[in-house]
């Protein structure tokens, strides 16, 4: 079992940002997934970035040049820079955390954007 604790969420104007965070605990393997994902009132979750073990990245189209994500393996969490903030970034992002077929999914936490 893995378990995904996140925290940073919160109300930011247009053009702000917020730091997400997320620690992992429990069966962590050596080799992971982990990333965000999000989801907007009456739309479906949508991957926002994730990171591997080895440092590869993948970022949304939506939030390239503004999100950045980043891991510390030795303490198991994963961060999400958001810069440059939209009303459309409005959703609860989730954290996620896959190896093999099995994947894990945090409480999720809200970002509010007001313009």
């Amino acid at each position: 079992q893995v378990q995904l604790v996140e925290s940073g969420g919160g109300l930011v104007q247009a053009g702000g940002s917020l730091r997400l965070s997320c620690a992992a605990s429990g069966s962590i393997f050596s080799t992971y997934v982990m990333g965000w994902h999000r989801q907007a009132p009456g739309k479906q979750r949508e991957l926002v970035a994730q990171v591997t073990s080895n440092g590869v990245t993948k970022l949304a189209d939506s939030v390239k040049g503004r999100f950045t994500i980043s891991r510390d393996n030795a303490k198991k969490t994963v961060s999400l820079q958001m810069n440059s903030l939209k009303p459309e970034d409005t959703a609860v992002y989730y954290c996620r955390y896959s190896w093999g077929s099995s994947a894990y999914w945090g409480q999720g936490t809200q970002v509010t954007v007001s313009s």
